[in-house]
Formats: structure tokens, sequence, C-alpha cells
């Protein structure tokens, strides 16, 4: 008899991350307990697609010269029809013998999302899995879409008491009304500041500005992302990023040992140097902070989670000015390939990359919505 957990991992998906969440699906395909779970992948293409995708990690391999995608292998999976139920069908492409018919793929028991971005890690399929009664690892509706939502981000960890960078939000229609009052709010913080899309991850679309002239330009980019763009002053300090756990069976918030960013020659940690350029920054970890200053971190990091309403895991990046932690941002379903911060925090913890997947489901199972 299998007895086997049968999990659906969902990859790819329609935001400008689809390639860094294919990279995280090659991760976790390769470290997954098999003797624990089975696994149904489940790949999401650029347009949308619910396809069934092979079981093989080295066709979503992170690769800088040729990134990996979601390719439309003309299936399509079809969801649990209701609460009732958690089979999962999948009718077969047009070119198989049996094209347009419908397969049973069998009982799952936990979807495990990894998709980044909006359509994804912000509450979006968070909320069907909840309307099929389908268990899910990681955050819920109202955490992701609050942790996705850089402004409202910001609005929650300030009344929770926790420190964040200045910032102010220009909409398109805003500066078409009054283009000199929104550069004049910005201008108040101060140069440089970092122009984001409030609703994007992995530093795509964020330019840093070090001359006014050069506003309007970067508000325009980052609206290509998101029709909110946020104004965020610099903050001067060490780039330093740990990630937290849910607590067991009551138990308190858990954050791991902090890592930490250096850069080589860039001006920020921006989406090339992320994924494309090896050379351009370190990711050291753990790294060095007092016995004061790594207690502060952890209960900074936990504050932040619970104040989102987190639940199951993310990654806390903040700015250590020396004095005090800034939080930059939560991440709910932070890169996750062997080599991102988040496992290599919770490895240099003790948790390894695969007892990190395993820790990722049984919370998951175990979580009350």
């Amino acid at each position: 008899m299998n007895d086997r957990i049968r999990v659906a991992l969902v990859f790819g998906g329609r935001s400008s991350e689809h390639e860094i969440s294919c990279a995280t699906a090659s991760g976790v395909l390769t470290a997954i307990d098999r003797d624990r779970f089975d696994v149904i992948p489940i790949g999401i293409t650029r347009d949308g697609a619910v396809t069934l995708q092979p079981d093989d990690a080295a066709r979503f391999a992170m690769n800088p010269a040729a990134m990996p995608v979601v390719e439309d292998n003309g299936t399509r999976v079809l969801w649990p029809e209701s609460a009732s139920s958690r089979e999962l069908r999948v009718i077969e492409p047009s070119d198989a013998a049996s094209a347009g018919s419908i397969r049973s793929l069998g009982r799952v028991d936990i979807a495990f999302p990894i998709l980044h971005g909006p359509w994804g890690e912000d509450g979006t399929i968070q909320g069907l899995f909840e309307l099929v009664d389908l268990p899910y690892v990681g955050n819920g509706v109202r955490a992701s879409a609050n942790a996705m939502d850089k402004d409202a981000t910001k609005r929650l960890l300030a009344a929770a008491g926790v420190a964040v960078a200045p910032w102010v939000t220009v909409t398109p229609a805003a500066w078409a009304a009054d283009a000199e009052q929104q550069a004049r709010r910005a201008r108040g913080l101060g140069l440089p500041v970092f122009v984001k899309p409030a609703r994007a991850g992995s530093s795509v679309g964020v330019t840093k500005v070090d001359d006014w002239a050069g506003l309007e330009a970067a508000l325009t980019e980052a609206w290509r992302h998101d029709g909110t763009a946020l104004v965020e002053g610099a903050i001067v300090g060490r780039e330093i990023e740990c990630g937290v756990l849910s607590g067991r069976d009551g138990g308190p918030t858990r954050v791991s040992l902090p890592g930490e960013i250096v850069m080589h020659g860039r001006a920020f940690y921006d989406y090339d140097a992320k994924y494309l350029d090896p050379d351009a920054a370190e990711l050291i970890c753990p790294t060095a902070l007092a016995d004061g200053e790594l207690a502060e971190m952890r209960r900074v990091a936990a504050r932040a989670f619970e104040a989102i309403g987190g639940a199951g895991l993310a990654r806390c990046d903040f700015f250590f000015t020396g004095t005090g932690f800034v939080v930059n941002e939560l991440n709910t379903m932070p890169g996750f390939t062997p080599i991102s911060m988040f496992p290599k925090c919770w490895q240099a913890s003790g948790i390894e990359y695969p007892e990190l997947i395993t820790e990722l489901i049984e919370l998951g199972l175990a979580a009350q919505r």
C-alpha cells in the first residue's frame, strides 16, 4: 500500500518571476524525500495555462544562458471540482492518441505553490485552494496579499512598531494630475531613492535614482510592472536576511541565523546580481552579529511576520544600520533553490534542505486557516 503523501508542486506562473519559480521547482524536485512524498509537477505557463509537467528536475534547472520556462505541452490540469474532493484530473493534449480525454491523477493531500510574484505569491492561488478546501504550503490569502503589496506591508509594520524606510507612493493618475506635487513628495525623502513597483519581486522594475531628473523615467519603469510605484528613501547599512518559520504545535515563531549580501561593483542587489551574474554579490551565511544584535534581529523578524498574519515561511530582509534593524520587505515565498538565502540560513541553523521541504509540507498539513 502506498502511504506516501501526495504533493501537487505548482510552479511557473504569469509573473515576471516565472523563470525563478521554475528554478525553485528544480531544487524541490531534486531534494524532496521520495520515501515520504509523491510529487505531481504542475507548471503554469506565462499565459496562465495549468499543465502537467514531467517530474524532471534537470529540465527546470537554473541556467543564466537559457533560463527555464514552463512550455505549453497541451495538457490541462483540472483542480478539484469542490471541497468534497481532492482529485486532480488532466485533459490529454490534442496530439495524443487519447486527445481530449480526461484521466485522473488521483487524490492529492497538499499543494506546494512555489510561485513568485503576482498571480501566485499574492493570495490569488491561495484563495483558489481555499475554495476547494485543499491544504497548501505557506502563507494564507491575507498574509500573501499583505506582503506582496510593499505599501500595505510598510503600513502594517509601522503600526506594529517595526522600523521601515520612509516612502511615498505614486500612481500614473496622480502624476498626470500634478507631477510637480508628486515630485515634491518624493524629493522630501532626499537622494538617493529607490523606485519600485508596489507589487513585484526579485528586484524587477527597480531603479536607483541619484538625480531627480531620472525620477519620471524610474516611475515609468515601475508602472510597467504595477499600477502603483513606491519611492523609498535609501537606508545606509548592511543587507541582512533571515528565514522565518511558524512555530510547531502553538510554539513561538522560529527565526534562523542571519545571512548577509555583500555587493561587488553594482549599485544594488538587482535581478542580474541575484540570478545572472555570479560575481556581482556574495551571500555570506551565517554572518557575524553580536549576541544582542542577533536577539534583536530575531525579535523584529518574528514581530514583522506576525504583523502581516504570516504562516508557514517567509524571508525577512533588513538594513542593519549599526544601531537597529530596518525591515526592507518580507517575502512569503522566497527563492528556494538550494543556494538561495532562505534555505542557506536554515542550513546554517541546523535544518538541511530536504528536511526544510518536509518541515514546510508538515506545517501546511497542520495549518488551521
